[in-house]
């Protein structure tokens, strides 16, 4: 299977559409069937190995598993984008504002592996912390939506915070992220405790990266998350890894085998410059009484 953006985009086309197909009751023939192809076609189509999916066959599925407008508008952004042979891709100017694509990423997730300078990551934000970033957003909605969005945010955490088999978390925060105030010393006091409790479980590793280090990589280094998806039980990658470099106008994807090491190479070297887990847990409780 080849490494480029291309493939990302009809991987996660083809979950979309397997997990459609699954929630309305049909089997890969019984699908098929009602879109006039074999039950094997179908079949590669949701493991994203079909590199041009046919327009009436995509149209077909999303009407039979009944998606929504903006639902099917996505999968027919990742169609196109499923067409082009780029290694990175950007999918702002083909998919609704509302269809967050990262989330189905996060969702199949093994181990993310994360780099914050500013901002406390989705993953461990507090219902509190995430509304009044999620305020500043979308300052136009109504109180009801708004509440739609923090809930979304927060329910993903479940990824980590789930009994059975849990996704691994490896979190780097600057030291930016625990002295910017988000909401008031309130909210932020709750921020930091929550931080250094959930710092504290057995599949989440967090660490500071002080001021005192300057900038190890020689240079400034914005957001990123790597995301794996494990092996099967012969060692074999399920899925090649992900990164996900989040910028002010969206977000790019890069799943190159190059990039990826690239940014592993970068974040091994940023962690050598942290603090140790337990100095890294004290400094978040100290601030929590600061705060407090």
């Amino acid at each position: 299977m080849s490494e480029d953006g291309s493939t990302l985009a009809r991987r996660q086309l083809g979950k979309y559409l397997r997990s459609g197909r699954e929630e309305c009751g049909l089997t890969l023939q019984q699908a098929a069937e009602l879109i006039e192809r074999s039950a094997s076609t179908l079949q590669r189509i949701e493991k994203g190995t079909v590199a041009h999916l046919r327009e009436l066959d995509l149209a077909a599925l999303c009407k039979i598993y009944e998606f929504g407008n903006d639902h099917t508008a996505a999968m027919k952004g990742l169609a196109a984008q499923g067409n082009e042979q780029s290694w990175w891709c950007e999918y702002g100017d083909v998919i609704p504002a509302n269809f967050d694509f990262f989330v189905g990423l996060e969702a199949s997730a093994h181990r993310l592996t994360t780099y914050e300078p500013e901002l406390v990551p989705g993953l461990l934000q507090t219902s509190a912390y995430a509304s009044v970033l999620i305020r500043s957003v979308y300052p136009e909605d109504g109180a009801e939506e708004h509440a739609r969005r923090v809930q979304l945010r927060t329910r993903r955490q479940a990824r980590i915070t789930r009994k059975h088999n849990p996704a691994t978390l490896r979190v780097i925060l600057r030291e930016s992220v625990l002295r910017g105030i988000v909401g008031g010393p309130r909210i932020m006091a709750t921020q930091m405790k929550y931080l250094a409790d959930m710092a504290t479980r057995p599949n989440v590793s967090l660490q500071i990266l002080p001021f005192s280090t300057g900038f190890p990589l020689g240079g400034a280094v914005g957001p990123f998350v790597i995301v794996e998806f494990g092996a099967d039980k012969q060692g074999k990658m399920i899925e090649p890894p992900v990164v996900f470099a989040e910028n002010f106008t969206g977000g790019l994807y890069l799943a190159k085998s190059s990039a990826v090491q690239r940014y592993h190479d970068a974040y091994e070297g940023l962690r050598r410059c942290t603090m140790d887990a337990a100095a890294s847990g004290a400094l978040l409780r100290r601030m929590a009484k600061e705060y407090g």
